[in-house]
């Protein structure tokens, strides 16, 4: 029983109160949130458009969340975590609805855009306030905490999706929306605003003493994520990543639906890796603790190639579980270091601006995925899978390469920090 508790508490112990309420509304959303994991489907099977015009429309959704991720961050930072929360769960409700009702494929890819819009402002939003809230040295185990939630509710999505994508896909959009509703009243209720405004402050070196005296240096601001080389390599490595993980979502329905599998085998290999998810998740921290971060994420993308590539071979759904539960591993190793990095490489006055550009890589990957998945599995086939797993391997050799420069990069930012203390952005300056 001691064992038991210490276990819990090094997993979940010492985690302020607005942490759980925010990691609630993150499971309420994520169990719901599960119309557009079908989106595919629901245009070929019921809105007769071609495989390759499908993947355009979900890629549309993923062109909209490459701009409303960046959105969410910079009015995290301006408006508040929770303003920004509330505003996206509240529009994304009422879009979800329209969705329902829309016939026209011009009408539902318009809706897709603005939906991916709002489907990504949350997330930077979310783990800024995180950051907010919880305690350097516990950090880690916070993050392993959200993507478990986010997990547990996207096992509890694939479940239902499977059984109501059957039976109404109507059902389907208006089931999510009411999730959206529920997480944004838990929000509402129980969560304060985490950002604190301070006195102006500009961080960045004042011009050389032959620039122009009327020359002022720039505030920072999203720019200053946008040309952080150690920071964009980390974020371009992250971005394969996505891009192998979007395949569960977006191509891999789409090939099963070729192999004879229906909707509800989908929903069983989704929930498959959820469960995998809930089951070893907690134990992921004590697994990885003592490993190099690099060494981590090479590993568990080497991981992901492998399940992905696997794909190339399958027929039936033995292959597809065996599979997913290869990848799950992975993605399960890679969700701590990759959020602690990137944590460790974002300025504090810059944080969720920092949270946005990364989580970029998501909404940029949901728009790649489909768009040249859908082409590439209709013109090559099951060589996709191939391609997918040699663009594993290599982001696996970036991960060793990158890894030491990056940890030098940010010791020298916490020798810093150590030394001067670091002053938040005055949010009165104009949205950059």
């Amino acid at each position: 029983m001691y064992a038991l508790r210490r276990w819990w508490h090094d997993t979940a112990g010492g985690l302020p109160a607005t942490f759980w309420y925010l990691w609630a509304g993150l499971l309420i959303n994520r169990a719901g949130a599960f119309a557009m994991l079908f989106l595919s489907l629901y245009l070929t099977d019921v809105r007769g458009a071609s495989v390759g015009l499908a993947g355009t429309v979900v890629g549309a959704y993923g062109a909209g969340g490459a701009a409303g991720v960046l959105l969410g961050g910079v009015l995290a930072d301006r408006w508040g975590r929770r303003a920004t929360l509330l505003a996206a769960h509240l529009v994304t409700a009422g879009l979800m609805v329209a969705l329902a009702f829309s016939r026209p494929l011009l009408l539902i890819a318009v809706l897709s855009a603005l939906i991916g819009v709002v489907h990504s402002m949350p997330s930077p939003a979310f783990v800024a306030a995180i950051v907010d809230v919880v305690p350097a040295e516990r950090r880690s185990r916070a993050f392993n905490l959200q993507f478990w939630a986010f997990n547990l509710g996207m096992a509890v999505a694939s479940l239902l999706a499977g059984v109501l994508a059957e039976a109404s896909f109507t059902a389907l959009f208006l089931v999510d929306a009411g999730a959206t509703l529920t997480a944004a009243a838990v929000i509402g209720w129980k969560v304060p605003e985490t950002l604190r405004i301070a006195a102006p402050a500009v961080d960045l070196q004042p011009p050389a003493p032959s620039a122009p005296t009327s020359v002022r240096p720039r505030r920072p601001g999203l720019h200053t994520a946008l040309t952080d080389r150690t920071f964009l390599v980390f974020v371009g490595l992250t971005f394969v990543l996505a891009v192998l993980t979007m395949q569960t979502s977006t191509i891999m329905p789409l090939a099963m639906s070729a192999d004879g599998l229906g909707p509800s085998a989908y929903g069983l290999v989704v929930a498959l890796g959820g469960a995998l998810i809930v089951v070893g998740q907690l134990f992921v921290p004590r697994l990885i603790d003592r490993h190099r971060k690099d060494v981590v994420l090479a590993v568990s993308t080497a991981l992901l190639a492998l399940g992905f590539g696997v794909l190339a071979v399958a027929d039936g759904l033995a292959i597809y579980l065996g599979a997913a539960a290869v990848w799950t591993v992975g993605s399960m190793l890679a969700a701590p270091p990759n959020a602690q990095i990137n944590a460790d490489l974002a300025p504090p006055q810059l944080r969720a601006r920092y949270q946005s550009v990364f989580y970029l890589t998501f909404p940029a990957a949901a728009f790649v995925a489909p768009t040249l998945g859908g082409l590439s599995l209709q013109h090559l086939g099951d060589r996709h899978w191939l391609i997918v797993g040699g663009l594993g391997m290599v982001a696996a050799l970036g991960h060793l390469f990158a890894g030491p420069p990056r940890e030098r990069h940010v010791a020298a930012l916490r020798r810093a920090a150590e030394r001067k203390p670091v002053t938040p952005v005055d949010d009165r300056a104009p949205i950059a």
